[in-house]
């Protein structure tokens, strides 16, 4: 076996069902997740749509590279929705369909990392686990970059010593943010891009939720417009990658695209071309539309919208929280441990949260998601009210 399978730590769910095991939850109060985040609005019928008139292509091998027709509306996407000017992204070279950001975040390192060069790949911290797992399975050693509060949520680039950054191949960045929703403005991103340049690290901007946003005159800047407003039109050592799951409610489509530097696209291609990870055609046919279209998605965010401002009023002045401005999680710290208080939450209201300990990990700064919890408001928004009602009920009977 790869000896690097004994470095990954169970997943944060697997740690979730180890702390619940011995809890019996009150059988007369309806269970309500907010544990896990896979979107439970509805999927655009279109999408459906599409994929029934397009299933007949079952008969045929799908392409690595993916239609040209779906890069192309990808790369008009991109172009409206970041405002990458007359040069534009080359659909061709500079973009690639992946079957959701998940599997390409991680088969991304093992493409890219050189295991020989004592290679560092670093990540926010807490994180998406997928970062931690695909340096590890890579060679590589995780550098991890606290984000808490002081730092308003975000990694402090100016605090990494140099040492770090020359021994950097690789840094994965969320914006906005798993966990805790913080955005990256476009001078940070700018900031990173000229790190990258200097010391010659790829950037992967994991920007699945970058739709999901509560003021719509504010969307979250992306990496390749920061990169476009340097000048830098081929994009280099940037890339960014993107999902329909959260954006269109399609988790199970497995559908998103990386896109960015043609140099770093290429050879991507040929590891997936190995890979064996082609998205089926119907998929892609369906994608192509979801990539089309703006009307379905203002209306997702108007759903978590109306969600985020009934959850705060209710938890406002019980628990110790910011509103965060884009994604659709609620990060706020908790009056006793974290897995204490997600236990009781279950034990007391049959409701399920995710203890920030599980999604962070402990170093010499300490661990930043402790006695913090990730509460996804995805369900519908009865469930929220009731589920914030629950958590607001547990806090007053301390």
């Amino acid at each position: 076996m790869n000896p690097n399978l004994s470095r990954l730590q169970p997943y944060p769910f697997e740690k979730l069902a180890a702390l619940m095991h011995d809890i019996e939850p009150p059988a007369d109060i309806p269970a309500i997740a907010l544990s896990i985040g896979e979107p439970k609005h509805s999927t655009p019928s279109f999408i459906a749509n599409a994929l029934v008139a397009q299933v007949h292509q079952l008969s045929i091998y799908p392409s690595t590279r993916g239609l040209i027709e779906l890069r192309q509306a990808i790369a008009d996407w991109l172009g409206r929705r970041f405002g990458l000017g007359p040069s534009g992204i080359d659909p061709q070279t500079q973009v690639l369909p992946v079957s959701g950001t998940r599997e390409a975040l991680f088969a991304f390192a093992q493409a890219v990392i050189d295991p020989r060069e004592d290679a560092l790949v670093l990540m926010p911290n807490p994180f998406y686990q997928i970062y931690e797992g695909a340096a590890l399975l890579a060679g590589a050693t995780p550098h991890l970059l606290p984000c808490t509060k002081e730092t308003h949520w975000l990694p402090d680039l100016e605090s990494v010593p140099q040492t770090v950054w020359e021994r950097c191949q690789l840094i994965y960045i969320c914006s906005p943010s798993n966990p805790t929703g913080a955005v990256m403005d476009q001078a940070q991103l700018m900031r990173l891009i000229e790190l990258g340049q200097r010391h010659d690290f790829i950037i992967a901007s994991d920007e699945c939720y970058a739709e999901l946003y509560l003021d719509e005159a504010s969307p979250p800047p992306g990496l390749l417009q920061a990169a476009a407003a340097l000048g830098l039109n081929d994009y280099r050592r940037c890339l960014c990658f993107h999902s329909l799951s959260k954006r269109s409610n399609a988790p199970g489509l497995r559908s998103g695209f990386v896109a960015g530097d043609a140099q770093l696209i290429e050879p991507f291609f040929q590891y997936r071309t190995y890979h064996g990870c082609a998205m089926p055609l119907q998929h892609q046919q369906a994608s192509l539309l979801a990539w089309q279209d703006e009307a379905h998605v203002i209306e997702n965010r108007r759903l978590y919208r109306e969600k985020f401002a009934a959850v705060t009023a209710i938890l406002d002045g019980v628990l110790e929280f910011s509103t965060p401005p884009a994604g659709f999680y609620l990060w706020p710290r908790t009056p006793i441990p974290d897995t204490e208080f997600a236990r009781r939450l279950l034990a007391e209201q049959h409701l399920r949260v995710l203890p920030g300990r599980f999604l962070s990990r402990a170093d010499k700064h300490g661990d930043p998601g402790l006695n913090h919890i990730r509460m996804a408001l995805v369900p519908p928004l009865d469930d929220c009210i009731d589920a914030a009602q629950r958590i607001r009920a547990i806090c007053e009977q301390r």
